[in-house]
């Protein structure tokens, strides 16, 4: 994955200069140097009370000030608790930020703020499983503030962690009877807030705040767009390969079973499990039961995302299934790039060998209609098959002919479907959507080779990652090249709100997204060019025609790998 920034401390130990220091309140925060690159770090910042005790399945607490003399910001706290480690390798006690920032820069700096939460859905990174694994010091943004450093329009970065699997996204009766819901989501709200209190004292501007992020990342993002004070925190967005619905949305009850997993493997409250009255015994619990309930939960899930955001209701942060919001003009009128991959279905699919019987049955019992009656399901799905034809030429990935990797060919075709039901379809009604309420948005479709990956995943969902973050598993000259636009556009995008700045590299104008111009820009270092925003209209169309069936009341069911 990308390099951590404990790699980086290491190669760099030798010419590390005094420490920068910030004040906030009566506290000095004492971060690193890293003169190499013309970079300070400051780590570990909590921006909320920990979540312990009584904090426990509550909103977070924000905390703008400390209550020591001096914290030591030289690297990043822990992550929150997940699976991939014990109880002590993780901590509970992990709502924490971390900022990068040009060096020598002083207070009344007002550097624009790229704000970033990534978490991937899949496991071929570092961390992996969307929205139960993950933590910020993966993510080593160096690359970035150097480069924005060099062109001439510096930033300040900021990413942070936010509550995982049952801590952070609670479900069950008993967590909707308590309004317990979406506290992760909640916890990127109080990191913003945290920045609109104390970005200016590390020489970032508060209104100037760019959120950003990768998979569950960028859904999340996209659902604070839909009813939450997210114009008062930000001023733009931009999408990776997520959107408010590219996850089925449920009410907390519809994940009970999940739920009661995780307080059965809690020793001390595992006779509670079915009882909807819980909380209060998981609350006296230590972090390590609070682990053994996550093990249960998740080593074996009945759902693969089954701790992720629900409807909440009523001025909840998602009130409303996300179509019928944005269909309503519901949602956030900020500026924003949205995209995606070429591949973004390979990683979600089986590639058992599926006959197109068992594929029909399969997607029969992925997918709920909306209006349930005699055969309309099983027309919907004849008909989506018939759409997506057991052809290894159209499938995914895409533009390798009859290639099949050695797997069944109804894999490609699962996951073309697969990746336009949850992705592409997504992408384009946001896009859109906004667009035609006449918000400002750039498209992009990546399909940069991966020539070092399994070629049976092709452009797979969140490749494009590794070129944002300024490193590239494919070290050729040409990938190194895109991976630097890549950055350019980024940064052009969060510092004038458009890619398009003239500064950096020459690169090909990034044409906006409008109702008479509906265009993406292809990502592709051998032909980075502007192409039509209509690749699988019909199929795409057709998803799009009933959200209900083909999106927002899906389990994923078998449909992960």
């Amino acid at each position: 994955m990308l390099s951590s920034l404990s790699c980086l401390l290491g190669v760099l130990a030798v010419a590390v200069n005094a420490a920068p220091q910030v004040k906030i309140g009566q506290t000095t925060i004492v971060g690193k140097a890293f003169p190499a690159f013309d970079l300070d770090f400051f780590g570990g910042i909590p921006f909320a009370e920990p979540p312990l005790g009584e904090l426990r399945f509550k909103p977070p607490v924000l905390k703008t000030q400390l209550d020591v003399k001096t914290l030591d910001a030289s690297s990043f706290g822990q992550g929150c608790l997940q699976l991939g480690g014990t109880a002590t390798t993780f901590t509970e006690d992990c709502l924490t930020v971390n900022i990068f920032r040009p060096s020598g820069i002083d207070s009344n700096a007002k550097l624009p703020v790229v704000r970033v939460k990534v978490l991937l859905f899949n496991a071929d990174f570092d961390y992996g499983g969307g929205f139960h694994d993950g933590e910020a010091s993966i993510y080593n943004a160096s690359a970035i503030v150097a480069q924005s450093i060099v062109r001439g329009t510096p930033i300040v970065y900021v990413n942070f962690n936010y509550r995982l699997g049952p801590l952070g996204f609670p479900q069950g009766q008993e967590a909707q009877n308590k309004g317990a819901l979406n506290l992760g989501l909640k916890d990127q709200l109080t990191a913003l807030e945290w920045v609109q209190a104390n970005i200016e004292k590390f020489g970032g501007d508060k209104s100037k705040v760019t959120v950003f992020g990768e998979s569950a990342g960028a859904i999340m993002t996209a659902i604070l767009f839909l009813n939450s004070p997210i114009q008062k925190l930000a001023r733009a967005a931009i999408f990776e390969s997520g959107s408010a619905a590219t996850t089925p949305v449920f009410q907390a009850s519809h994940r009970q079973l999940d739920w009661e997993l995780f307080v059965k493997g809690v020793p001390a409250c595992s006779a509670l499990a079915s009882t909807n009255n819980a909380f209060e015994c998981l609350r006296r619990v230590n972090s390590t039961e609070i682990f053994s309930g996550f093990v249960s939960a998740l080593s074996n899930p009945p759902d693969p995302f089954g701790f992720s955001p629900t409807l909440d209701g009523p001025g909840g942060l998602i009130p409303d299934l996300p179509s019928r919001l944005l269909a309503q003009g519901r949602f956030a009128h900020l500026p924003f790039i949205a995209g995606t991959n070429l591949d973004e279905g390979t990683m979600f699919v089986p590639t058992t060998n599926l006959s197109t019987p068992e594929l029909a049955e399969d997607l029969i019992e992925t997918y709920t209609p909306s209006q349930p009656g005699p055969g309309t399901l099983q027309a919907t799905v004849n008909k989506l098959l018939a759409l997506y034809p057991d052809d290894p030429a159209l499938g995914s990935p895409f533009n390798t002919g009859n290639q099949t990797f050695g797997l069944p060919s109804n894999y490609k075709r699962a996951a073309a479907i697969q990746g336009d039901v949850a992705f592409q379809s997504q992408r384009r009604n946001w896009i859109r959507t906004a667009t035609r309420a006449g918000v400002k948005t750039f498209g992009y479709l990546f399909t940069q080779p991966q020539p070092t990956g399994n070629p049976a995943l092709g452009v797979f969902h969140s490749s494009e990652v590794f070129f944002v973050y300024g490193a590239p598993p494919d070290t050729s000259a040409s990938a190194r090249q895109l991976s630097s636009i890549m950055i350019d556009y980024w940064v052009s995008f969060a510092t004038s709100l458009n890619p398009n700045d003239g500064h950096g590299n020459p690169r090909p104008q990034w044409e906006q997204y409008t109702t008479k111009n509906e265009v993406l820009l292809q990502l592709n270092a051998a032909n980075l060019t502007t192409i039509p925003d209509d690749y699988r209209k019909e199929q795409i169309d057709f998803i799009l025609s009933d959200p209900a069936v083909f999106h927002e009341r899906r389990s994923l069911g078998r449909w992960s790998r």
